[in-house]
């Protein structure tokens, strides 16, 4: 496997009226062509703009310091013209709302072929025979008559179909997915999630997953940052992560997901407490105010992203069931 995507050192601020927001903290990851990526953390952690920093889709009161390589190309120093020419054809995004991200006065067929025509540089009968094409693939009935609809007359599971046929269209190398099955029922969620394995396997696409949730990343990731406070703080190949995790917010992110064997009406366990202020410097670790087994140490002591072996990362004085 060839590396495709290097990430040293990313940090992104926020100017606000309050001060510096620090949204990402000296992040560093890689990702090699078709492997995927599971970036997990709460609202609020940075995983979000993790992935839009990346990208360069960050509005202008954001600033980027680091490194973001993609293949072999430095983008935080590339001009935007530079960049926006890699959108769709080499990397492309699945947005979180599928609702907001669709254009709701538009046809899909006029949505999913606009950038087969702009990118590709196809004619019209040939992108709408290529639009028919990706939605068979993306299992979507009567292809031809979806392409006449509007986005409103489509289910939630639907549209987000049609956000992942845009996406995939110019078949690109990377793909960022952002809580690809936020507001789905259970059923659609897996089917949406098995349906991005499959197009990611078919095409050696690489893939990064967003989401708040452990389980959804479980089964369909290689690897798995998890992300508090703008930092990693657990990385590491999804199978090593889940049978010898060492953050205690993993432990507790991993106890808040609902289980089959619960009774009706028990409560769920959360995570209590709040994420630290991001506009003021950390002192210590920054999940020391929500953690079981913080001591004094945990308080006033930045930990380093420590290397366990087995290519597992982790930020903790006192991993869970001590070091690997």
């Amino acid at each position: 496997m060839s590396e495709l995507l290097t990430v040293d050192g990313l940090s992104v601020q926020f100017a606000t009226p309050r001060g510096n927001l620090r949204a990402v903290r000296d992040v560093s990851i890689t990702l090699n062509k078709g492997e995927s990526l599971g970036v997990v953390g709460e609202s609020g952690s940075g995983k979000t703009v993790l992935s839009r920093a990346i990208m360069g889709l960050l509005p202008s009161t954001a600033t980027r310091t680091g490194s973001v390589v993609f293949k072999d190309q430095e983008l935080l120093t590339a001009a935007p013209d530079v960049v926006r020419e890699l959108w769709g054809i080499d990397m492309a995004m699945i947005f979180q709302d599928p609702m907001t991200a669709l254009n709701p006065v538009r046809r899909i067929g006029t949505q999913v072929t606009e950038s087969l025509i702009v990118r590709l540089g196809m004619d019209k009968k040939a992108a709408k025979a290529k639009a028919v094409e990706i939605l068979k693939r993306v299992r979507i009935p009567d292809p031809e008559g979806m392409l006449r609809k509007f986005p409103y007359q489509l289910s939630g599971g639907m549209r987000q179909r049609i956000m992942i046929a845009i996406a995939v269209s110019c078949e690109p190398q990377l793909l960022f997915a952002d809580e690809p099955t936020t507001a789905l029922d259970v059923t659609v969620q897996a089917q949406v999630l098995e349906l991005l394995t499959e197009l990611r396997r078919e095409s050696n696409m690489a893939m990064i997953l967003v989401t708040h949730d452990l389980g959804v990343v479980a089964g369909h990731t290689d690897k798995i940052a998890v992300m508090y406070a703008g930092n990693i703080v657990e990385y590491a190949p999804t199978r090593q992560l889940f049978s010898n995790m060492k953050m205690p917010y993993t432990e507790a992110l991993l106890k808040s997901i609902p289980r089959l064997e619960t009774p009706t009406g028990t409560r769920l366990p959360v995570i209590e407490g709040r994420l630290p202020d991001p506009t003021k410097e950390l002192v210590g670790c920054a999940f020391a105010n929500r953690c079981a087994y913080a001591t004094d140490k945990c308080r006033t002591e930045t930990p380093p992203l420590t290397d366990g072996g087995n290519n597992h990362y982790y930020r903790c004085w006192f991993p869970i069931g001590g070091a690997n």
